[in-house]
């Protein structure tokens, strides 16, 4: 993908909070109660969009599929999806605990209008509680995640940046966030670290999310960054691709530079084996690795 490929794509239609923005009135419907009982993923995507993944901590058959319609499994040898729990709510800011198997946090909409302020799950998404308005909420967190170096470090993007130390409860206003902020991804080294993906670039802050720094020598948008438990950084660049560097300072690596005229919006590792990976796409598909995130496939098309 090269500046000619992309420069069709609108700064609208790069990110509205992690999900590309170009559904067509009436595109998404309510699911229906055959989204329970088993349906495709192909099915399920025709009808709803991906704000976020994780591949189960307590079954790595299963990948988590954080949507506008709430929360689905799917069974990675069936190809099949099933509704976690009747939670339809639109879950934005979709992420799961490092430390807690069952445990994830997220923010969004519900079905019926409004903010859902911060919602957490001890369950695997079965039931969720609603922790906290956040600052001037209800807050509608687009992006959010929790550090793996504390946590109960959680940061959040609602009228700029803000971050909870007991775990999401308690929330403080720290920082106007980053110009075309995109995606923000905590690290695994220091909780007062944090890294943010943006329309211009690839940033990183160690100082209460002030005094930002690039953490990339590209200008171009990054369409998501995560940190991994090992503190392997993961970003997508635009004309360079998916490309990764561990925090300790390493080079940059260039794992795949080839995604014809896809880019990437979430990345999920299962935690047993972070060379196995899915990432969702603008094009509202899935895409699987097994070997780092060097070469993808589209699942379901095998």
């Amino acid at each position: 993908m090269n500046g000619k490929t992309y420069t069709f794509l609108s700064r609208r239609a790069l990110l509205v909070g992690g999900v590309l923005a170009i559904a067509g009135a009436g595109l998404f419907v309510t699911l229906g109660a055959g989204a329970r009982a088993g349906t495709p993923l192909t099915d399920l995507l025709a009808r709803t969009h991906i704000h976020g993944l994780a591949v189960d901590g307590q079954d790595s058959g299963r990948l988590l599929i954080a949507t506008h319609h709430g929360l689905h499994a799917l069974d990675l040898d069936t190809g099949l999806t099933v509704q976690i729990s009747d939670h339809s709510d639109d879950l934005m800011g979709f992420v799961a605990d490092p430390v807690a198997p069952a445990g994830f946090l997220a923010s969004g909409h519900p079905a019926h209008g409004g903010n859902l302020g911060v919602i957490a799950s001890s369950d695997g998404g079965a039931s969720w509680t609603k922790l906290s308005d956040g600052v001037n909420g209800p807050v509608d967190f687009h992006q959010m995640d929790i550090s793996k170096a504390d946590p109960s470090v959680v940061w959040g993007n609602y009228g700029g940046l803000q971050r909870s130390r007991d775990g999401g409860r308690i929330w403080e206003q720290v920082a106007d966030a980053p110009p075309g902020l995109i995606s923000i991804a905590a690290s695994a080294q220091s909780a007062e670290r944090l890294y943010a993906a943006t329309e211009t670039g690839l940033f990183v802050s160690d100082a209460d999310a002030r005094d930002w720094q690039c953490a990339h020598p590209t200008d171009a948008p990054v369409t998501f960054v995560e940190v991994l438990a090992d503190g392997m950084i993961h970003a997508f660049i635009l004309g360079e691709g998916l490309v990764r560097r561990a925090e300790d300072g390493s080079a940059w690596e260039q794992l795949h530079p080839d995604f014809e005229q896809r880019f990437v919006l979430h990345y999920a590792a299962d935690p047993a084996n972070p060379d196995r990976a899915f990432a969702a796409t603008q094009l509202g598909e899935i895409l699987a690795s097994d070997d780092g995130g060097r070469s993808w496939h589209q699942f379901g098309t095998d």
